[in-house]
């Protein structure tokens, strides 16, 4: 299922997004490098419903950044979104790395709009004995050692650009990342942990066993966290589940979600 770009409005802010699909809606909210495009697995999810892959605000074509001061604004933002989606009901909320922090806090403040959660190597809890490294100032080498369990294969062909065209990663990357750094910076905790049991929707936990930016201790503190969660960990991945091992990760969800 080939996937869509469209461009939309939210109170003004624009949105690029990604669209593909029919049915039940997903909406899904991307990590702190920057949107995948129209990304193979998106595809493949759209192929059993319809999927809605946003821009977060300063990332990529979106704007509305300098109107986002902290995490209640984004999720607000966010709460505009998926009420223009829902249209008076829910959707199913998925989201990886820094899109998971976001789809947990979203479905934590607004419990009435989110059917199922899916989180995928989430940022937004922090635990002392498990630190988590600067992704801002991390070397080369080392950040494809934590993104990728085989960095060997996947370090060169950077799959998570728009497209797999690296002119726009290269051009937008400063600039998501300095969106990013607005919450993940100096660390990733903005007091989630105390708000996970508020979280009413099924969630799914999917996790790389090898991902070395989020370890494995954070996909346990999410599961203990939210109530009846449930688990998968993928063993052939690192950060990018859904690149690297996209059969795996596919499998997982569409089980959860159908």
């Amino acid at each position: 299922m080939a996937m869509q770009v469209r461009d939309s409005v939210v109170r003004s802010t624009p949105v690029r997004e990604w669209v593909g699909g029919q049915g039940r809606k997903l909406v899904y909210l991307h990590g702190f490098e920057q949107h995948p495009g129209g990304a193979a697995f998106l595809g493949k999810l759209a192929e059993g419903r319809q999927v809605l892959a946003p821009e977060h605000p300063g990332f990529g074509a979106s704007g509305g950044s300098e109107h986002i001061d902290g995490l209640i604004d984004l999720v607000l933002h966010y709460r505009d979104y998926l009420e223009g989606c829902a249209q008076g009901g829910q959707v199913d909320l998925m989201g990886h790395s820094l899109g998971g922090m976001f789809a947990a806090e979203i479905a934590a403040i607004c419990p009435d709009l989110v059917g199922k959660l899916v989180l995928v190597d989430a940022y937004g809890l922090w635990l002392d004995e498990h630190p988590q490294p600067d992704p801002f100032a991390i070397l080369p080498d080392d950040f494809a050692a934590a993104k990728w369990a085989d960095p060997g294969n996947w370090a060169d062909k950077e799959p998570n650009s728009f497209d797999g065209e690296a002119e726009h990663y290269i051009y937008y990357r400063s600039q998501n990342l300095g969106a990013a750094s607005k919450f993940m910076w100096p660390l990733p905790d903005r007091g989630l942990s105390g708000r996970l049991e508020r979280i009413r929707a099924e969630t799914l936990i999917v996790h790389g066993a090898h991902d070395g930016f989020v370890p494995l201790a954070y996909a346990e503190a999410f599961a203990e966290g939210i109530p009846n969660a449930r688990t998968v960990i993928i063993s052939d991945a690192g950060h990018m589940p859904m690149i690297e091992a996209e059969a795996a990760f596919l499998d997982a969800v569409s089980d959860f979600l159908d």
